[in-house]
C-alpha cells in the first residue's frame, strides 16, 4: 500500500465505466465580462483504471460535443457551429491520461485532451470522493476533476470584441466533472 493509497478509504484497484446517468461533464465561461454562463455535456462515455497505486491508475473517455446544453437553443445551435465547436467535423472530443501524480496531499491527472481535432496537454485537479457498494449489489467510486483551460488552444478562437472593451465570451473556460463509476464485474 502506498502513501497515497492509505489517504484514501476504501481504495480498489479494478476497472470502472463511468456512470452518465450518475456522472455530469459541465463548463464555465465569462459572458459579457460582467457574468458566467453554465453548460453542460449530455453525451459521454469513459473508462477509468484504479490501479495498485493510484499512481497506476488511468482514465479514456470521449465526449459528445453534440450534445452541448446551456439552456438556450439558439446559444446551443451558435456554439455547435464552425464559429465554435465545428460539431458537424468534430463531433467527439477525447480525453487520455498521460499519468496520475500526488501534488502534496492533492492528486493530479495530467492528459492529452482533444477539442475540435487539436490535441493539448491538460492537468485536472483529482478529488477521490470514496468508493463502496451501490444498491444492487455492484460497487461504486466517485471522483471530481477540475481544470481550467484556454479554448484559443484548441481552435475555439472566434473573437467577439464588445465596444468599450473586453469580449463576449472569455478566453478561460472552467471545466468541472463529477464522475460516478461502477466496477466491472467480468
Amino acid at each position: 500500500m502506498t502513501t497515497t493509497q492509505t489517504q484514501i478509504p476504501n481504495y480498489i484497484a479494478g476497472t470502472w465505466d463511468i456512470d452518465p446517468v450518475h456522472s455530469d461533464v459541465s463548463f464555465t465561461v465569462r459572458h459579457m465580462m460582467v457574468s458566467k454562463v453554465r453548460g453542460r455535456f449530455g453525451g459521454f462515455t469513459g473508462e477509468i483504471v484504479t490501479g495498485p497505486d493510484v499512481t497506476g491508475s488511468s482514465v479514456r473517455a470521449e465526449i459528445d460535443a453534440t450534445s452541448i446544453d446551456t439552456g438556450n437553443d439558439q446559444r446551443d445551435g451558435h456554439i455547435r457551429s464552425a464559429d465554435f465547436f465545428a460539431v458537424e467535423n468534430h463531433p467527439t472530443w477525447t480525453f487520455v491520461s498521460t499519468a496520475v501524480r500526488p501534488d502534496g496531499d492533492d492528486l493530479v491527472v495530467d492528459g492529452e485532451l482533444t477539442i475540435k481535432g487539436v490535441t493539448r496537454p491538460v492537468s485536472l485537479a483529482l478529488e477521490v470522493n470514496g468508493f463502496g457498494p451501490d444498491a444492487y449489489g455492484g460497487t461504486r467510486a466517485g471522483f471530481t476533476g477540475t481544470t481550467t483551460i484556454n479554448r484559443s488552444d484548441f481552435g475555439v478562437d472566434i473573437a467577439m470584441p464588445l465596444d468599450g472593451g473586453g469580449v463576449v465570451v472569455s478566453e478561460k473556460v472552467q471545466i468541472t466533472l463529477e464522475i460516478q463509476g461502477v466496477l466491472r464485474t467480468a
